[in-house]
């Protein structure tokens, strides 16, 4: 159990590592939301420069779905590590993915935009047009890289994991012994 306890762990750090990856890649593929700082009554204000565009949408997809690969990837090499599987193993799994969204959502934002927009609306000027800094409004999408790495290791141990040996023919209630 000690043995098994240790590889989850392992598990769990290095999937929580390659969060790091997601992160820059998120912050790399995700779309921009334009942004457009105007003065009103010698206040800047910040509005959406394209109030029906689906770029925020587009940010929380790409999260998503960025997660939902890396969560296949990481059962995949999970599996084909520890074929044998265990509790620990998928517990170490779901944790690592886990905290591998976390990590990759915070780093995204730090690599993102700034998120000080009306500095940054100063910066560029009056009228133009600049980047909203990037932002996870589906918190849901956290779970997409752990749920996707469980449903992917059950899948692949149900279909190509060690079968449990077939019992013996068990004798019906209240025959007699062979």
């Amino acid at each position: 159990m000690k043995t098994e306890v240790r590889e989850a762990a392992v598990i769990a750090v290095v999937v929580a590592l390659s969060g790091l990856l997601l992160g820059a890649v998120w912050a790399w593929l995700a779309p921009r939301v334009p942004l457009v700082g105007d003065v009103v009554d010698g206040n800047w204000v910040v509005y959406l420069k394209d109030s029906e565009g689906e770029q925020a949408v587009g940010v929380d997809g790409t999260f998503t779905l960025l997660a939902v690969a890396f969560g296949v990837v990481s059962a995949l090499v999970v599996f084909l590590l520890r074929r044998r599987g265990g509790v620990p193993l998928v517990v170490g799994l779901a944790v690592g993915g886990l905290l591998a969204s976390l990590l990759a959502w915070r780093l995204g934002i730090w690599l993102g935009p700034t998120d000080d927009v009306i500095a940054h609306a100063k910066d560029v000027g009056q009228g133009a047009t600049f980047s909203a800094p990037l932002k996870l409004s589906a918190r849901g999408a956290l779970l997409a890289w752990p749920l996707a790495g469980l449903l992917v290791h059950l899948g692949l141990t149900a279909a190509f994991g060690p079968r449990d040996p077939e019992p013996d023919q068990q004798v019906a209630y209240g025959a007699p012994p062979a």
